[in-house]
């Protein structure tokens, strides 16, 4: 059973940096598409980026590029999300998501089969 636990969230002021992990146990993780989505109040799951677990291949959404970087380390199973130049509008509850035999990096929320708790990011003026 694959199991995401999502780490590092909290407060942070406007314009400060939070870094995001995900950590994935359960599984042999090749072939695997990693995604962070967050979600705001009253708002659906919106995809912030995404990786391959092999290759190079990493995917954002516009309103965070420039600002977020994703990355991973293999030998701990864990997902990064490295949050600088944070935003007001940045709040939301942030979730770690796997999607298994994966060819290339979806931001469709309904395409991921794992999904961690989640946690909270809140940007503060």
């Amino acid at each position: 059973q694959v199991q995401l636990v999502e780490s590092g969230g909290g407060l942070a002021q406007a314009g400060g940096s939070l870094r995001l992990s995900c950590t994935a146990s359960g599984g042999t993780f090749s072939g695997y598409v990693m995604g962070w989505f967050r979600q705001a109040p009253g708002k659906k799951h919106e995809f912030v980026a995404g990786l391959m677990w092999t290759g190079d291949a990493t995917s954002y959404a516009d309103s965070v590029k420039g600002r977020f970087t994703i990355s991973r380390d293999n030998a701990k199973n864990t997902v990064y999300l490295q949050m600088n130049s944070l935003k007001l509008e940045d709040t939301a509850v942030y979730y770690c998501a796997a999607k298994s035999g994966a060819k290339f990096i979806t931001t469709v929320p309904g395409r991921y089969d794992y999904w961690g708790q989640g946690t909270q990011v809140t940007v503060s003026s």
